[in-house]
């Protein structure tokens, strides 16, 4: 790389967003790959790999597609074109989707069979199993399969997104040739278990293999699999903007119809990948794009299981010793020994100081949960507001809002239903909220909402008191056992009010505030951002004390990525732990000599954004629910806020700190913008954060 000293608007001092982000998808491909993890994880891990590349594929090489159709000249900051970048994409993808395969077949499988747990394909069994399997397709899938033919009277049938399908050549008495598409049914197992633990065997092999019951009268059968995977669309609100419309012109409760319509149009999305069986002839192959209507770059042979999703779903009894070892979530000792009835007790506990919340290792549902189901019955409350992004299937936290709009109180919700692919869910949600008399809010007119914030008003001998909580992850009963994220239950009268008015912006379209403590997105987050990175640059320079800590999904945004280069270039020594993708080139001389950038992988989903300001001293610390993006910034609702508790500030610096010393799951950003994974130095002992953690 010859990236030009101190030039930090040239091209190659950006990295590629897209080619980033699948740069992470590598550091997760080294776990399928890492022999130290159980095999099982390893195999969790493959599953996680094909959901990752289906997202990739949906979200960003669908939206290259999109841009390559509006504007094709379009350079971006890293000087490339769309078409450019979907061409590095695919072939990275490619590259990466081979590896997966070839590990699945050749490592992976023959591991678990070493195990005694065998992933088997049919041709292979015992003449005992083929009959089993014979017996299960007749009773159990052969009465749901629907096969449909092309021909003169049969038009080339719709495949919709990540369906799995046999493409079948059938050769009839009289010679004559038929090609069948055969749907594989999602609401059987994709893993077909043998009786007395003797394996599985993938449910297409079992179709594939007993098509002879559904097409009697066929002499032969060619049997291919194949998969599509078709475009996300835009944000229905960019999509607004995109078209010119003012929010002044769009009728009152537009954006539900929106979001319906997008569900709709997904269904019938463009195609922009097609997965085949490496086995499949070329002039079937090419018939089949033909009938796509696609470009023939967008094939993707593969060896071994199409849809590597589905090893989520792969589930073995026993077997523990090929697992992590089950993690059990411990109560905030602060919470522990409270009552679920001694309501005053919890928001008492409360006042006497900041409460922070670590999840996964500490308690959501005796934490955060028990905040929200504590006012749902307490008396002494009067109202509950609360932002949802995501949730939980069966949540109890729609169930404790629900409770309390039935008790009388005052339930505000906002539901924001352009959260991608939770639309449907958390449409339905709001309808039930409503239903029990809470008030619904559907998000913010434009703009997305990702805050993470909880208001309980409550009302004592003093006063009306507000208790709040401000976090980094989803009320998600769920992924608060997946997902490392933090936050902080509060009733600072302050950030109260903060919140207050931010809950008053977003249910009564209030212009925006003037927030005292909160950062918020879009008014004064990047500004204040902007304030505190040129703080520590002016700071080093006057001798004080400076340095900028991190942690954060990801980091995109190009004006906040300048103004770090700037401060590296003043000598602010600068560390950020970046999960996903990072824009910024860390440690080339002359650019960003000063900055180092690791990313933190492992069993939890890092998920929290810290931000630390060494400010002369006195650091600032803030966490929140934004990180460093440009959507983040300028298009979404997003709040951080500033710790001020000492004792909470303790914990976080901690936090901090335990991460940078992560010699085992940690991968260091090269110059060239590649990772290398840390190992231990000679002598040293391993260190593993979220083992520290847990």
């Amino acid at each position: 790389m010859n990236v030009p000293i101190h030039d930090i608007d040239s091209y190659e001092a950006y990295i590629n967003r897209e080619l980033s982000w699948l740069s992470f998808a590598r550091r997760v491909l080294d776990l399928v790959e890492d022999t130290s993890l159980p095999l099982l994880e390893r195999v969790k891990f493959a599953g996680i790999m094909g959901m990752i590349y289906d997202e990739f594929v949906m979200k960003r090489m669908g939206g290259l597609h999109q841009k390559i159709q509006k504007k094709p000249q379009h350079i971006g900051y890293d000087g490339h074109t769309p078409v450019e970048e979907l061409a590095m994409c695919w072939k990275e993808l490619e590259g990466q989707t081979r590896i997966l395969d070839d590990l699945i077949e050749d490592t992976l499988r023959p591991a678990l069979a070493a195990e005694g747990i065998h992933l088997m394909d049919y041709p292979a069994l015992a003449k005992r199993d083929q009959n089993y399997l014979e017996n299960y397709f007749k009773k159990s899938v052969l009465p749901i399969l629907t096969p449909l033919a092309v021909d003169a009277a049969h038009p080339f049938p719709f495949i919709s997104n990540l369906s799995f399908n046999l493409a079948i050549t059938i050769t009839n008495d009289g010679g004559r040739n038929r090609f069948v598409r055969l749907k594989v049914p999602s609401n059987r197992s994709r893993w077909v278990p043998l009786p007395k633990y003797r394996g599985f065997v993938p449910l297409e092999q079992v179709i594939a293999h007993n098509l002879h019951f559904l097409f009697p009268k066929a002499t032969s059968f060619d049997t291919y699999f194949f998969r599509v995977t078709r475009a996300a669309k835009d944000n229905p609100w960019d999509r607004a903007r995109l078209d010119d419309h003012s929010a002044d012109e769009l009728p009152p409760g537009s954006i539900i119809g929106m979001v319906t319509a997008e569900l709709n149009y997904r269904k019938f999305a463009g195609i922009v990948r097609l997965e085949v069986s490496d086995s499949i002839p070329e002039a079937l192959r090419n018939w089949l794009v033909e009938q796509l209507r696609i470009d023939h770059r967008l094939v993707m042979p593969i060896r071994g299981l199409i849809g590597c999703s589905d090893l989520l779903d792969f589930k073995v009894t026993g077997k523990e010793h090929l697992r992590d070892q089950p993690h059990h979530p411990v109560p905030h000792p602060r919470l522990r020994k409270i009552s679920p009835i001694d309501h005053n007790g919890f928001f008492q506990e409360i006042k006497k100081r900041d409460i922070l919340i670590h999840l996964p290792y500490q308690d959501f549902d005796t934490s955060i949960l028990s905040l929200l189901q504590h006012a749902a019955v307490d008396p002494q409350v009067l109202a509950i507001k609360l932002t949802i992004y995501r949730t939980s299937k069966d949540s109890p936290i729609i169930r404790a809002l629900m409770d309390a709009a039935r008790r009388g109180k005052q339930v505000a919700v906002l539901v924001e239903i352009t959260a991608r692919f939770d639309e449907a869910p958390n449409i339905e949600w709001g309808k039930q909220l409503e239903r029990a008399g809470a008030h619904v809010v559907y998000g913010v007119e434009i703009l997305k909402t990702h805050v993470k914030l909880a208001m309980v008003v409550r009302e004592e001998a003093q006063g009306i008191k507000r208790y709040v909580h401000v976090g980094t992850g989803n009320y998600h009963t769920g992924t608060a056992r997946l997902y490392e994220d933090l936050g902080v239950i509060s009733c600072n009268d302050e950030l109260g009010e903060d919140v207050a008015k931010l809950f008053n912006e977003l249910t009564g379209a209030i212009p925006p505030q003037d927030y005292n403590l909160l950062l918020v997105a879009p008014h004064n987050m990047r500004e204040r951002f902007t304030e505190l990175i040129r703080q520590e640059a002016a700071n080093h320079q006057a001798g004080k004390p400076a340095g900028i800590k991190a942690k954060i999904n990801q980091l995109q945004d190009r004006k906040i990525i300048r103004e770090l280069y700037q401060a590296s270039q003043a000598g602010v020594p600068i560390t950020l732990c970046v999960r996903g993708l990072c824009s910024l080139r860390a440690g080339v001389e002359g650019l960003s000599e000063t900055i180092r950038v690791y990313s933190i992988l492992g069993r939890f989903l890092e998920h929290s954004r810290i931000y630390r300001f060494e400010n002369g001293g006195d650091p600032i610390i803030l966490l929140g629910s934004a990180d460093w993006m440009k959507r983040n910034l300028d298009r979404r609702m997003e709040s951080v806020m500033p710790v001020q508790n000492p004792h909470v500030k303790q914990e976080l610096e901690r936090i901090l700190s335990v991460y940078e010393s992560d010699n085992t799951n940690s991968w260091e950003m090269q110059p060239d913008g590649t990772y290398l994974r840390r190992t231990p130095e000679l002598g040293s002992e391993p260190i593993t954060a979220q083992q520290v953690f847990v």
